[in-house]
């Protein structure tokens, strides 16, 4: 019986291992008042195997310990708003729904086979939720997906 159960975990183990992909994980860090103070990304900078290649969970872990290494005594919180498994180019951008003082600025992320294509997938995000004032581009990068390519 405990042979069938040693087999049964090895053979879990090595599929789950088959199953990790390539991740990509954006987070943001927010003071005491509900302002985003950071926003940082990670993504896999090698192919599958490669020395920086990380799975999506291990993505998300690691752009949260960035963030709270990089934000420090201001954060008082911080989330992961995307991330993903996918191979292209992503554009992390926001914008306000509004111009007045008080308004809070919304985040996306896109995607697309080009950064042209990740830009413009992210403002037609951020225009659905009505943030068309004060736009700007945070980052652009590009990651390497589950395919390895």
């Amino acid at each position: 019986m405990l042979l069938k159960v040693l087999s049964t975990t090895f053979a879990l183990l090595g599929l789950t291992s088959f199953m990790a992909r390539a991740g990509d994980a954006v987070a943001i860090g927010y003071n005491d008042k509900g302002v985003w103070t950071s926003v940082i990304y990670y993504s896999s900078g090698t192919p599958k195997d490669g020395s920086d290649y990380k799975d999506a969970k291990g993505a998300r872990e690691a752009a949260l310990k960035d963030l709270k290494k990089r934000g420090g005594d201001q954060q008082a919180s911080s989330k992961i708003i995307a991330s993903s498994d996918k191979t292209g180019n992503f554009a992390v951008a926001s914008a306000r729904a509004s111009t007045a003082e008080d308004a809070r600025d919304i985040f996306a992320v896109g995607y697309g086979k080009s950064a042209e294509e990740a830009e413009k997938d992210v403002f037609a995000q951020l225009a659905r939720h009505k943030a068309t004032e004060k736009k700007k581009v945070h980052y652009k990068y590009f990651s390497h997906g589950e395919d390895g390519k």
